[in-house]
């Protein structure tokens, strides 16, 4: 009998405690939500197995070099923490490489003016910010790390709290991914309360052709004029514009496949598993939580809110009016964001087509972001 107790107390069933059950329980939803209602499942997926790995007691799994006596006494998801997010961060800058071999920036270059509508959706990031402040709980490091999340991208949102705020990054990743899977039950009330049915019916002319020098000149002038204004944006926007010259170079169509495939996939895989590992019950049950995930949600409204207005705010000065919904995907949760705007607008009149236009904001949307990540870090971090 002694030595049962002994077997029992050396198992992880002695350790497993109620936090920890609720954690595991809470993986279970989103591994539901990823494989049963297919919202955003390469995030949600990985995630969800994460937090119950991490949830599961005596495992070792996450002890980081820096933790441990030794490299070898490390757990395999404690060297991907340290060393892709904590130490490197080299994690998030690989997936937008994959992500710039995926875009296409020809909305963005056919229209101009969506960059504007990019921008104005990223207030969110600074209301976020500005709540967090004034909270009195976050300092500044922190408080940029929950703003961030406004942006409504997932890497961006990682990157910056893996350099300013490492004990938030597993919270403020998963709640900028929840909301990104969340985009078609946020965003459609707002639109609707904030449009008239007139103007969501708005219907716009296809986008002109854009032609191959223009893609491989855009990219190009962007790199280099963004990164010379925000400096320490170059890790994102960099590999964002390296990975769309692969694409429309046409020249490299391995190296293209290879960024929008094998590295991107394999870069996701360690990305979210690592993350979802940051959820333990002692991090989670925590009021910080719970605020996080409030500004969060405010931000995320906020930023489509932003676009929204601004567009109808242009509508005053233009001559060929615009859609305000295309003005929503300025967030950048892409494509779920220029989906939503098309969806809607098509409810109030079949016969229009956002989605090429509301790609615009969405992409730039992505930039924006970046850059604002990049102004974040100079301003709190900027050694």
């Amino acid at each position: 009998m002694d030595e049962l107790l002994d077997f029992l107390a050396s198992t992880g069933f002695s350790a497993i405690g109620p936090g920890e059950g609720l954690m595991i329980a809470v993986g279970l939803v989103f591994i539901y939500l990823a494989v049963a209602r297919d919202m955003e499942p390469y995030e949600l997926l990985p995630i969800g197995l994460g937090v119950i790995v991490a949830n599961l007691p005596l495992t070792g799994l996450l002890v980081s070099p820096v933790e441990g006596t030794g490299f070898q006494e490390s757990g395999i998801f404690g060297v991907i923490f340290h060393y892709g997010l904590s130490f490197w961060n080299i994690l998030p800058p690989i997936i937008f490489l994959g992500l710039g071999a995926l875009t296409d920036f020809g909305p963005v270059i056919s229209n101009p003016k969506t960059l504007l509508l990019g921008a104005a959706a990223q207030v969110g990031i600074f209301v976020a910010f500005w709540g967090a402040l004034a909270t009195g709980v976050f300092e500044l490091p922190e408080a940029a790390s929950i703003g961030i999340i406004g942006g409504a991208d997932g890497p961006t949102t990682i990157f910056l709290s893996a350099r300013l705020a490492p004990e938030l990054l597993g919270i403020t990743a998963v709640i900028a991914y929840s909301y990104m899977a969340a985009v078609a039950f946020i965003q459609p009330p707002l639109m609707k309360l904030l449009t008239t049915k007139r103007e969501r019916a708005i219907e716009m002319p296809p986008p002109r052709e854009v032609s191959r020098l223009e893609k491989l000149l855009f990219p190009t002038i962007a790199m280099v004029v963004i990164i010379l204004i925000v400096p320490r944006s170059a890790p994102l926007i960099a590999m964002f514009m390296i990975g769309n010259l692969f694409r429309e170079s046409g020249a490299v169509p391995r190296l293209t496949s290879a960024a929008s495939n094998e590295i991107l996939n394999i870069a996701t895989i360690f990305l979210m598993l690592t993350i979802g590992t940051q959820l333990s019950a002692q991090r989670v049950f925590q009021l910080d939580t719970l605020l996080i995930l409030g500004l969060g949600l405010v931000a995320f409204a906020c930023g489509t809110i932003g676009g929204l207005i601004f567009a109808k705010t242009m509508n005053l000065f233009l001559k060929e009016k615009i859609n305000p919904l295309i003005g929503s995907a300025g967030v950048s949760a892409v494509p779920m964001a220029a989906r939503i705007s098309h969806h809607v607008g098509q409810q109030s009149n079949p016969r229009t087509f956002l989605l090429p236009h509301a790609m615009g904001p969405n992409v730039a949307g992505v930039i924006g972001s970046a850059v604002v990540a990049g102004v974040f870090i100079s301003l709190v971090s900027p050694v």
